[in-house]
């Protein structure tokens, strides 16, 4: 089945210290509309009147998920896509779990596309060792990890990825290698980017 729509949804995945964001904020610096799956949880925490903090966040979110599925984030923002769909090109953060991966596919078919960014644990450890806020101990970052692979399905979506950005070099080669997959995405053209090429 082929969806027709001019536009795509991309979603850019990775683990903690990856370069996700970075992504993001390069597609965003072009124009694209940005939809984050942490949304539905701010807004269960602001409703309730809860201080935002780690513990906070994640007792809501496995309460959202309890309720709607570990589909939970892309189901309560899939809204917000549409609305964005219609006129744009859409940018997901913070899209993790297998069960959110199969609903976007099933919904959007041929235009969702993964944008994964990687870069080796002793890398992105030491990157959230230095993170100015929100920073993390080498154990912390290990135990994120795995709660990220185990209890939120990470893995999935990251193998899926459609395009592979190898960030272990510059903040440049990142933005070039962005360009480059968002251009292939544009065309259709499926590649991966690494370092050697």
């Amino acid at each position: 089945m082929e969806n027709t729509s001019a536009f795509f949804v991309i979603a850019v995945v990775g683990l903690a210290g990856s370069g996700k964001t970075e992504i993001v904020r390069y597609l965003e610096g072009k124009g694209l509309p940005k939809v984050y799956f942490g949304g539905p949880v701010f807004a269960e925490m602001k409703k309730r009147g809860l201080p935002i903090s780690e513990t906070n966040e994640r007792a809501v979110r496995l309460e959202l998920r309890k309720t709607h599925g570990m589909a939970a984030m892309a189901v309560l923002c899939l809204p917000q896509i549409e609305k964005y769909y219609e006129t744009n090109h859409v940018i997901i953060e913070s899209h993790y779990s297998w069960e959110e991966y199969l609903v976007l596919r099933k919904r959007f078919v041929d235009k969702f596309k993964i944008i994964a960014a990687y870069a080796p644990p002793h890398i992105r450890y030491a990157r959230l060792a230095d993170r100015p806020h929100r920073s993390l101990t080498a154990p912390e970052a290990w135990a994120r990890d795995k709660s990220q692979i185990e209890d939120s399905h990470q893995a999935g979506p990251i193998a899926m990825a459609d395009y592979t950005i190898d960030n272990q070099s510059t903040l440049q080669y990142l933005h070039e290698q962005t360009e480059k997959a968002y251009q292939n995405i544009l065309s259709k053209t499926p590649v991966s980017s690494h370092r050697n090429t």
